[in-house]
């Protein structure tokens, strides 16, 4: 019935800010559990997922510029 079809250049937007928000989560220094949690969110809810990451998961290095 309804499809979402997220492609071009708002695919790749998307696509970038999620490998960003792995790589952060990967470096972090939380336990296993709990960056293969956040990196799961990610993985199945990419858009939706990288916003709660956004405002709710770990600050540590946040920053583009460190």
């Amino acid at each position: 019935m309804f499809e979402l079809h997220i492609g071009g250049p708002i695919g790749l937007l998307v696509l970038i800010f999620d490998v960003y928000a792995i790589m952060q989560i990967a470096r972090s220094r939380y336990s296993g559990w709990v960056r293969a949690a956040w990196i799961a969110l990610i993985l199945i809810l990419p858009i939706i997922g990288f916003i709660i990451w956004l405002f709710v998961g770990p600050r540590e290095g946040r920053g583009i510029f460190r």
